[in-house]
C-alpha cells in the first residue's frame, strides 16, 4: 500500500524511479580468536582487492563527471590500500594475537588516524588521518560482505534517499541517472536544496523520516513543486505523475521561449533578473537560463574546493572566467564568507559554543588582513575585463564596512600606482544579513554603492531560528510582516541615496514573495538560475502599482506569514 511522506519542495519536478539507499551500513563486528591466520589473511587480500577495484572504477567514474583534479583523491587511496607498512602491521596483528582480519585492521588503523591526527603543525598529515578512515571503511565493509553506498557508481535511473547530502555527495550526481532526492533533515536553503535546484534535480528535503520509512529497490515519486514522496504508489498514482511530470516539462518549454527577453512588468517596468553561481563552470547553466547579471558569486567555494588557500593568480583566473564569460553583464562577488558551516581543513577556526553568530565572513577577513588583500587584489585584477562589483558579507556596522572599503582603496590605489590594467567602474557594496544593519540603513547607504539583501541569513538572525533545525523550521518564514518591514526599510534607504537593492537569497525566486519584493521597489532578484524563467514569465504578468497597494497591505496590515500568503495569492490567482 503507498505511503506519503511530507517534506519541503526544495527542487521544482516529477520523479519516478526505484530508491537508490544512500545511508552508511552498519559496520560492527565482534573481535574473534581465530586458528588459521593464513586464512584470516586470505580474507584481508581479498577485501584489500576488491577495495583497490572498486576505486579504480570510482576514480574513472570521478574523473569523466568532476574532471582528473577531483579524481586524484581516489589515487591516494588506492596508494593506501597498498601501503607496505599499513598491510604488514595489519598481518602481524593477525599472526601475533590470533585475531579475526576486522579487528587486526581496525586496530592497526586505529593506531595510524590517532598518530596523524595529532601532528597538529602538519596539516597534510593531518589529512592524511581523513583518508585512512574512508579506506578503512571501504575494507571493512568488504570482510563484514556488506556493501557501501556510492553515488558515483549509480548506473541505472534512481531517487537518491538519505540523512541529508553533503556538497560532494551532490557534485557526484549524474543527473542522466539520478531523477530525484529525498533527505531527512534539510530546508529551502540547505546546500543540498540549493544544489538541487542547479542540477535541475526534483527534490524534497526535511521528510524526517525517508531513509526509515524508505527501502532499497521501493518505488517512489518525488513531486518537488509539492514537498511530497510517495513510496510504492498505485499505478492510478504513477499514471497522475506522469501526466504532472509531462506538463511541468510543457510548462518550461514555454517559459524557455523568454530566454532572450529583458525582464519587463505588465507596466513595462524593469527588473534585474540575476543568478547566483558558486563556480566559474556555472556560467553555462547562468547564460542558458537567461539571467540579465550574476547577482552572487560564493567566492567561499574557490577556498573550499582546494586543498590550500588559493593563491592570487588562481583566484585571478576564477574571476576573469566568469567577468569575461558574462559578456558585459554585471558579476557580484561576495569575498569569502568561511566560518557557520563553512570549514576550511587548512585554516583552522576556534571552537566556538555558536559559529554562526561568531568569528566568520567579513569578521576573518578584517582580522586576516593578508588572505582579504590577496582576494581584492585578485578581484581588481579581474575587474578590467568586464563588469565587476564587489560586496562584503556579514556587516553588522558602519564602521566595519568603512574599515573593509578603506582596505579595498588601498590595493587599488597601489596597483593603479604600479599600472596594473583595472576596471573605471567597480561597485562596492554590502550584504545586508543583520537585523542590526538593516535598522541603520539609511547610515550604511550613505558609504555603499548598493546592498544586496542575503534573506537565508536575515530570516534565521531576525526570528532567532537555526534555519537548518527542523525543530523551529515554522520559524522560517519569508514573508512574515516584520521581515518585510526591514526589506522595505533597507530599499527606501538606498533609493533615498540614489543607490540600488538586489536580493541574493532564496526568497528571490520565491514565487510568493516576488509580487511583494515587486511592490517594494527591489531593483535585483538574484536566485538560482533554474528559476529565471519561471520568475520572468511571473512578473510579465503583474502590474507594478497593483504590487505596491498589495505591499503596502503586506507591510502595514498583516499580522502573520500566513497573511501575507493569503494576501499574495487573493492578489494574483
Amino acid at each position: 500500500m503507498a505511503k506519503e511522506l511530507k517534506g519541503i519542495a526544495a527542487s521544482d519536478g516529477v520523479a519516478i524511479a526505484k530508491a537508490y539507499m544512500l545511508v552508511d551500513p552498519d559496520l560492527s563486528f565482534d573481535k574473534k580468536t581465530i586458528d588459521d591466520p593464513d586464512a584470516e589473511i586470505k580474507r584481508l587480500h581479498d577485501a584489500l582487492d576488491a577495495s583497490k577495484s572498486e576505486l579504480e572504477l570510482i576514480k574513472s567514474k570521478a574523473s569523466e563527471n568532476l574532471g582528473e583534479e577531483e579524481a586524484e583523491v581516489f589515487e591516494a587511496h588506492i596508494t593506501i590500500l597498498s601501503d607496505p607498512e599499513l598491510i604488514g602491521n595489519i598481518e602481524d596483528k593477525i599472526k601475533n594475537d590470533t585475531v579475526n582480519a576486522e579487528q587486526a585492521l581496525k586496530d592497526v588503523t586505529d593506531g595510524f588516524i590517532e598518530t596523524f591526527e595529532a601532528m597538529t603543525d602538519n596539516q597534510y598529515m593531518q589529512e592524511r588521518a581523513g583518508d585512512i578512515r574512508d579506506v578503512t571503511k571501504r575494507v571493512m565493509s568488504h570482510l563484514l560482505g556488506v556493501k557501501l553506498p556510492n553515488p558515483a557508481l549509480i548506473d541505472s535511473e534512481v531517487v537518491v534517499v538519505a540523512h541529508d547530502l553533503t556538497p560532494s555527495d551532490t557534485a557526484q550526481l549524474d543527473r542522466k541517472y539520478v531523477k530525484g532526492f529525498i533527505t531527512d533533515i534539510g530546508g529551502r536553503t540547505s546546500h543540498s536544496a540549493i544544489m538541487s535546484r542547479t542540477l535541475e534535480i526534483p527534490a524534497v528535503v526535511g521528510s524526517e523520516k525517508a531513509t526509515t520509512a524508505i527501502e532499497s529497490g521501493d518505488t517512489v515519486i518525488i513531486d518537488g513543486m509539492h514537498g511530497i514522496a510517495i513510496v510504492d504508489p498505485s499505478d492510478d498514482q504513477v499514471a497522475e505523475y506522469e501526466q504532472m511530470e509531462k506538463d511541468f516539462v510543457a510548462q518550461k518549454a514555454e517559459w524557455e521561449k523568454l530566454r532572450d527577453e529583458k525582464t519587463f512588468s505588465k507596466d513595462n517596468v524593469h527588473f534585474d533578473l540575476a543568478a547566483n553561481i558558486g563556480t566559474p563552470d556555472d556560467i553555462k547553466g547562468v547564460l542558458d537560463n537567461g539571467a540579465e547579471a550574476v547577482g552572487l558569486f560564493r567566492s567561499e567555494f574557490l577556498y573550499m574546493d582546494a586543498s590550500e588557500l588559493p593563491s592570487e593568480d588562481d583566484q585571478f583566473e576564477a574571476y576573469k572566467k566568469v567577468v569575461e564569460g558574462m559578456n558585459g553583464k554585471q558579476v557580484v562577488v561576495r569575498t569569502m564568507d568561511i566560518g557557520g558551516d563553512k570549514q576550511l581543513p587548512y585554516l583552522p577556526l576556534p571552537e566556538e559554543m555558536n559559529p554562526f553568530l561568531g568569528y566568520r565572513a567579513i569578521r576573518i577577513s578584517l582580522d586576516r588582513t593578508d588572505l582579504f588583500r590577496t582576494q581584492l587584489r585578485a578581484l581588481l585584477r579581474a575587474s578590467a575585463y568586464g563588469k565587476l562589483a564587489i560586496m562584503f558579507p556579514m556587516i553588522a556596522t558602519v564602521a566595519e564596512f568603512k574599515k573593509a572599503k578603506a582596505i579595498f582603496e588601498d590595493e587599488k590605489q597601489k596597483m593603479v600606482k604600479a599600472g596594473t590594467k583595472i576596471g573605471d567602474d567597480i561597485q562596492v557594496g554590502m550584504m545586508m544579513e543583520i537585523p542590526a544593519a538593516a535598522m541603520i540603513a539609511d547610515k550604511l547607504a550613505k558609504y555603499v554603492d548598493f546592498f544586496s539583501i542575503g534573506t537565508n541569513d536575515l530570516i534565521q538572525y531576525s526570528f532567532a531560528a537555526d534555519r537548518g533545525n527542523e525543530k523551529v523550521s515554522y520559524l522560517y518564514q519569508p514573508y512574515n510582516p516584520s521581515l518585510l518591514r526591514l526589506i522595505k526599510k533597507t530599499i527606501d534607504a538606498s533609493h533615498a541615496e540614489g543607490k540600488w537593492t538586489g536580493m541574493c537569497g532564496e526568497m528571490a525566486g520565491d514565487q510568493t514573495a516576488v509580487p511583494i519584493l515587486m511592490g517594494l521597489g527591489l531593483d535585483e532578484f538574484s536566485m538560482s538560475a533554474t528559476s529565471i524563467l519561471k520568475t520572468r514569465s511571473l512578473m510579465k504578468r503583474l502590474d507594478t502599482n497593483e504590487m505596491k497597494k498589495l505591499a503596502e497591505k503586506a507591510v502595514t496590515e498583516a499580522e502573520t506569514n500566513e497573511d501575507v500568503i493569503k494576501l499574495v495569492h487573493d492578489a494574483i490567482k
